[in-house]
């Protein structure tokens, strides 16, 4: 068996990931909440936060089935079998074909080539009847998909999301999976959620609720649509030059004018110790598709509610497409120590 190489949770590409913050996060939680057990990461995309408090209990949630699969395979306590997946891992890197399929039909020369599209159409059918025949468990599958997703975005002719690809790019004509780089003793009362925030909130209770959600009107929908496809793997009728499917079921209310609503309902509904709320200064700095949908007001007085409120920041380059230049650009850490 060939040995595989492998990746780690942070190696994804990904609109708003804290990566380079968790320094940050971590030096606030350290220095100003006491006896945490417990972390919810509710608005968790790949997971990277939640990873900083693999020794807590973790409650992971997104409303991406692309992100839940990723956050299932890095932190689900469920029993997994490594070689199992490692033999899979090469049979599946065996293919080499050119055969036509969902994902070849639909997807070929545009993020990726034709012949990798066949590669990727193959592995997910076959991972999906892998799972349909009891062969793999829910965490094996998720292991496996994260692999792919995570292969996919090594490779697509992307800035790092897929809203559009890069026409004329130079297509590679391989896509080879690779090992997670897999957490030891996780807490066997980890759970993983694929919920809209707002429901998930009034079930949990968790010592810290660290809260992450979309920050302008950039809907992670559109941004992650070929992700979300491959995840769910319902192989639905794609139209457009990005060619993306009906997203209507998974749009964010945050990234809406129904914010300030939605961001005060889900304050209201928390239940725990201590809320840590991630937020930059985009509100008024931006265009109208980069500023913050809710406004620092909103965001005191909510929390204001709830507890005491402690506000820190420190400078952080925002996303940009390159048509942009925006300066001065901070990203705020709102704790509230809950009443």
């Amino acid at each position: 068996m060939t040995t595989l190489s492998s990746f780690n949770i942070s190696s994804r590409r990904y609109l708003g990931n804290k990566t380079k913050l968790l320094p940050f996060i971590l030096n606030i939680t350290n220095k100003n909440c006491k006896n945490i057990k417990s972390v919810a990461d509710i608005f968790s995309g790949t997971g990277v936060v939640a990873s900083a408090f693999i020794d807590k209990i973790i409650y992971t949630n997104d409303i991406l089935q692309s992100n839940y699969f990723c956050n299932v395979a890095w932190f689900s306590p469920e029993n997994y079998d490594e070689n199992k997946i490692k033999f899979l891992l090469n049979d599946f890197n065996k293919y080499d074909k050119n055969e036509n399929n969902y994902m070849r039909e639909n997807f070929a020369d545009t993020y990726f080539s034709a012949k990798v599209c066949s590669k990727i159409g193959f592995i997910r059918e076959s991972i999906e009847n892998l799972k349909e025949s009891d062969k793999i468990n829910e965490k094996e599958k998720a292991i496996l998909i994260t692999s792919l997703i995570y292969a996919m975005d090594k490779i697509a002719a992307t800035c790092g999301h897929y809203d559009a690809y890069r026409k004329n790019a130079k297509l590679v004509n391989e896509i080879n999976l690779t090992l997670p780089q897999f957490y030891n003793k996780l807490n066997t009362n980890n759970r993983c959620f694929n919920k809209d925030a707002n429901e998930l909130i009034e079930e949990i209770y968790a010592d810290l609720i660290y809260i992450d959600p979309p920050y302008n009107s950039r809907q992670y929908s559109d941004t992650y649509h070929l992700l979300e496809n491959i995840a769910t793997w319902k192989k639905p009728q794609v139209f457009g030059v990005a060619r993306k499917m009906d997203r209507s079921m998974i749009k964010s209310k945050y990234c809406s004018n129904t914010a300030n609503d939605t961001f005060v309902n889900l304050i209201s509904n928390i239940n725990a110790k201590y809320i840590l709320l991630s937020y930059n200064n985009m509100f008024t700095k931006g265009n109208n598709r980069s500023n913050a949908k809710i406004s620092d007001e909103v965001i005191i007085q909510s929390l204001s509610t709830r507890g005491e409120v402690s506000i820190f920041s420190q400078e952080h380059k925002a996303f940009s497409t390159g048509k942009s230049n925006i300066k001065d650009n901070y990203e705020r850490l709102f704790l509230c120590k809950c009443r």
